[in-house]
């Protein structure tokens, strides 16, 4: 392993240790976590994604723009064959699932229009400037780094996969290039049950796509409860079906083809959820049939995407004949 991975986390580290940081408590566990991912649960392909992120030419006067939907990297120095390395190091770590992101003269197509959800949220949202927030089940940290651009003090994302981690860290380099400051952006290759409890640190939990994929929703809205200040906002988006409250659908095995789906509450049943575990005037702020547009196969994801898991004939029904998938984002406060 030539790329010091956990130098990545310093910051972080740091950050956590400080004297009167809600984080203390994570920073005391965070390097054995650490350790325990990368050196005993090593992935098949940790080090080929090692590699291709070593490889990716040093860019200098980088210069970097996350308050746009296509968030993108900038530099007058870099010629075609520079281009075209770090197309090919980028093409090394696909697929890439959300986006869309801009290396300098590379776009990334991702699968999922990640850009939509967050131009469908962001006017919902109290305001993020000078905000902690925790990103759960971040992906790459498409999202986290419109967080940032919006004016966040600091952001914290947890996913397990570290593809992901390595695409972030991608972007990361280069926005990092030739500033003097950190900046305070961190994906954490962790799940949810990973956060220590009650940490009670953050000003603003998301978690966006995740609820879903919990055998029980009400233990994650309780975990994410735990992770918020007294008055901290909750954003979450997730499955959901048309009907009333107390109505959920519990798929037999498969739902549009993904194996690990548990509930999809009914928006009065999500809400009621929400209420039973704590949560404050939760409301349901948007509501939209996720479209073929918005989640697609493209040069950067060449596996099977939305299409392939709906029915062949009725796009209003999945491959296994549910309801098409159908999203929702609560915001609610501790």
């Amino acid at each position: 392993m030539n790329v010091d991975v956990f130098s990545w986390f310093d910051d972080i580290q740091a950050a956590m240790s400080e004297e009167g940081s809600l984080l203390a408590p994570w920073a005391k566990v965070l390097p054995q976590q650490l350790h325990a991912i990368f050196n005993e649960k090593v992935h098949g392909d940790q080090q080929r994604w090692l590699d291709a992120l070593e490889n990716l030419p040093a860019i200098d006067n980088v210069s970097r723009d996350i308050q746009q939907d296509r968030i993108q990297l900038s530099s007058e120095s870099i010629n075609e064959e520079v281009d075209a390395q770090i197309k090919s190091g980028l093409q090394q770590l696909s697929p890439w699932r959300k986006g869309p992101f801009q290396f300098f003269a590379t776009h990334i197509d991702t699968e999922w229009r990640s850009d939509w959800k967050w131009q469908r949220i962001a006017s919902h949202l109290a305001p993020l400037e000078g905000r902690t927030i925790l990103d759960v089940g971040c992906g790459s940290g498409y999202h986290m780094w419109r967080m940032l651009g919006a004016g966040a003090h600091r952001v914290v994302g947890i996913d397990p996969s570290r593809l992901f981690l390595a695409q972030f860290q991608a972007f990361k380099q280069y926005a990092q290039s030739g500033q003097e400051e950190s900046l305070n952006i961190d994906l954490l290759p962790l799940r949810m049950e990973d956060v220590p409890r009650p940490l009670k640190a953050f000003d603003t939990t998301f978690s966006m796509g995740v609820l879903y994929h919990r055998k029980s929703p009400l233990d994650h809205l309780t975990e994410l409860k735990d992770t918020l200040k007294p008055g901290g906002q909750l954003v979450l988006e997730t499955l959901v079906i048309e009907g009333g409250l107390g109505e959920v659908l519990m798929p037999e095995d498969r739902y549009a083809q993904m194996r690990n789906v548990w509930f999809l509450p009914s928006c009065d049943t999500l809400l009621l959820w929400a209420r039973r575990v704590g949560f404050k005037n939760p409301r349901i702020v948007e509501k939209n049939v996720t479209s073929l547009d918005e989640q697609r196969s493209t040069e950067w994801m060449q596996y099977q995407s939305l299409t392939d898991f709906l029915d062949a004939d009725d796009k209003t029904k999945t491959a296994e004949g549910y309801p098409a998938p159908l999203r929702a984002t609560l915001i609610a406060e501790a």
